[in-house]
């Protein structure tokens, strides 16, 4: 006798019936299905958007040196991966420009006015600088204000938002708190520079696996190329 979580569903759609555990495959991955990327980052479709990590916003950001110094490790990353970066800048007659060596370290760096990048081309440019990766990973400041809006953007148009929680901040950390909870429930994929970096590595046979390795547990601030 079947178990009742494999008992034939009626199909809303008007299609075939389906039983639970196909539809579990149809929403997940499975038999037929493959894998749901989704739920993990791949290097080849990944890219890096950094918002806002500007001179003149930082020094008033909760924790900015650890901010900035996973920032860095996420670019250093990324680097190691082959997952292009690209970075924006609100107001930067006002605010200046990235911090560090970040601009080096990007592809393109985009002015805006919006407070969401989306209105003011971010993904026009990702569609030129890199083109098929819908994998839109993210770092920067304000987490509540610029980050969020650029990656509730992000969502609707489609795309998978990925937010680094300990790559972003505020002055207030309650609002950083408050941004990664709101953008969890909202679409957005909330993970960590350590969880992406992995991710993007995949195996230990990975060739820069070791060097990313140690460059993980090295508190100063990671090298990286320009």
């Amino acid at each position: 006798m079947s178990s009742s979580s494999d008992m034939e569903m009626p199909d809303t759609t008007g299609g075939a019936p389906q039983t639970r555990a196909g539809r579990r495959a149809a929403r997940h991955g499975g038999p037929g299905g493959g894998p749901d990327r989704s739920l993990r980052l791949v290097a080849e479709t990944s890219v890096v958007v950094l918002v806002d990590l500007q001179e003149r916003l930082m020094p008033v950001i909760h924790d900015d040196a650890a901010v900035r110094q996973r920032a860095r490790l996420l670019v250093h990353g990324a680097q190691q991966c082959g997952v292009p970066v690209v970075g924006t800048e609100q107001n930067p007659d006002k605010l200046g420009p990235l911090v560090d060596a970040l601009p080096e370290a990007c592809l393109r760096v985009m002015s805006k006015m919006h407070f969401g990048a989306c209105e003011d081309g971010l993904l026009d440019l990702l569609d030129e600088v890199a083109p098929g990766r819908d994998q839109i990973v993210l770092a920067g400041t304000e987490a509540h204000v610029c980050l969020l809006q650029t990656a509730l953007g992000i969502v609707e148009s489609g795309r998978q938002a990925w937010v680094v929680s300990d790559a972003c901040g505020s002055r207030d950390p309650r609002d950083t708190h408050t941004a990664m909870k709101r953008l969890g429930v909202s679409g957005a994929r909330v993970t960590s520079t350590e969880m992406a970096i992995f991710e993007w590595l995949h195996t230990c046979e990975h060739p820069n696996f070791r060097a990313m390795s140690r460059q993980i547990k090295e508190p100063r601030f990671p090298s990286i190329d320009s």
